[in-house]
Parts: C-alpha cells; sequence; structure tokens
C-alpha cells in the first residue's frame, strides 16, 4: 500500500537493517525455569531420560518428522505437519516461549513433547509424540509437560487439545478434563475446544493418575552413566505407527 508523506521529507527512501527488524519478530522470550534433566523408568524396566533439545539438534531432527507426514492413518500426517512446522519455528525463533523435551533410551530417541508459554499462569500443550511403542514413553512425556508446567514454572492452567481419538481418550476423557465454552475459548492449534487442567485440579487428582498409570514417577537427579548415554541421540530410522 502506498499513501504520499502529509510532510516534506528529505529522504524518500528509508532502509532497515535486518537486525533492526528482527525484534519485532522475535520477542523478547519470558524468563523461563529451564527443566532439569530427570528419569522414568518405564514398562519393561527401560529407563528414559528427559532433558530439553537444544537447537543444535534441530536439522538433524527435521527430516524424520516429515516422514509422518506420508502416514495415512490415525492423525499422523497433521501432527507430523504440525511439528515439523512447529520446531522449524522454535528454530527460526518465530514461536513465543517455546520449550521442548525429549525422551531418550539407551541413547535412541523415544518421544518428545513440545508446548509454550501464552502467558505467565497458562501453558499451551502442543504435541506430544512416541516413536518406540509399547512402553508408555508418549504418557511419560505427557506427564512431564504438565510436570513441568505445575511443579516447575508453577502456572495455573495446561491448556491441550486433540487430533486423534486415541489421545482424546486418554488424556482428554481419562483424565475428565473440563473445556472451556466455544468459540470463546479456542486453542491456537486451528482454534480446536480448549481442555484444561488447573493446579488445584493437577494437585488433587491428576498427578496421581499419570503416576499411577505409568506405575511410577519421575526422578532426579540423573544417574551420572544415564546421563552420559542421553547428552545425545540417535534418530530411529523410521516411525513405529
Amino acid at each position: 500500500m502506498k499513501k504520499q508523506p502529509p510532510e516534506k521529507v528529505s529522504q524518500n527512501e528509508v532502509v532497515f537493517k535486518v537486525e533492526e527488524l528482527e525484534p519485532l519478530l522475535s520477542p523478547p522470550p519470558m524468563a523461563l525455569k529451564p527443566w532439569t534433566p530427570m528419569y522414568i523408568e518405564l514398562r519393561g524396566g527401560k529407563k528414559m531420560v528427559i532433558r530439553q533439545m537444544t537447537k543444535e539438534e534441530a536439522p538433524a531432527l527435521l527430516p524424520f518428522i516429515k516422514k509422518f507426514l506420508d502416514v495415512d492413518h490415525d492423525f499422523y500426517d497433521i501432527v507430523g505437519a504440525r511439528v515439523y512446522a512447529e520446531i522449524l519455528g522454535w528454530y527460526r525463533n518465530r514461536l513465543k516461549d517455546p520449550y521442548l523435551l525429549v525422551g531418550i533410551i539407551d541413547g535412541e530417541l523415544a518421544a518428545l513433547g513440545n508446548g509454550r508459554l501464552m502467558n505467565k499462569d497458562i501453558n499451551i500443550s502442543l504435541h506430544t509424540m512416541a516413536f518406540k511403542r509399547g512402553l508408555r514413553a508418549g504418557a511419560a512425556m505427557y506427564y512431564a509437560k504438565t510436570y513441568y508446567t505445575f511443579e516447575i514454572l508453577g502456572q495455573k492452567e495446561f491448556w491441550a487439545t486433540y487430533e486423534s481419538y486415541n489421545g482424546f481418550k486418554r488424556w482428554g476423557i481419562g483424565m475428565a478434563q473440563p473445556s472451556y465454552p466455544w468459540p470463546e475459548y479456542q486453542h491456537e492449534l486451528g482454534g480446536a475446544k480448549v481442555f484444561y487442567i488447573t493446579k488445584e485440579y493437577w494437585d488433587a487428582s491428576i498427578k496421581k493418575y499419570l503416576e499411577d498409570y505409568l506405575g511410577t514417577t519421575l526422578k532426579a537427579p540423573v544417574p551420572e552413566d544415564l546421563l552420559k548415554q542421553a547428552e545425545s541421540f540417535k534418530i530411529p530410522e523410521n516411525p513405529e505407527v
């Protein structure tokens, strides 16, 4: 759009440097308390270390996530597309206050969970993905995200929505999550219905539900040998779906 200036100007062209524009496109982050590495014992005795992913690890992970776009069942394609965009948005500084946790078993990526902070009170759950089946690694990551929200960040609410029937059955219905009236409240994943957990509900019921479902709890500190194995991770060759 063009419009003539209301005043005589000495320069007809104003040039911006990209480093002057970048602060407007990537707003300053909130001061997030970091996730301290923890571990959890899964079914079969496997121990999974959960730590924050680093941006340096993102480029190698993106091609693997892209494979889910070709999976034609259980909504893996849309989840893959969205997670790919979320990781790329985090990597390119185009996602507000994100966090990304990875679960690592024996040096191999087993699961991931990501989200972001809407504000100091509300945590937006984005996605949880498991790459090893039958271990409840995905459930452990969901537990880790809610634990991060309430026990570490001290937030008041955790907002989720669901693409798949399995996820909705296990977490939305399984945890009897209430929902806000739609369309007054919308989740940012396509304007879907918001299901939520409050800090009071977490303390009264949800934390125990997740720990009972998993049969264990998150533990810290991580033993030195486990932490060493999780310093980096091998990416699975193909998704287990």
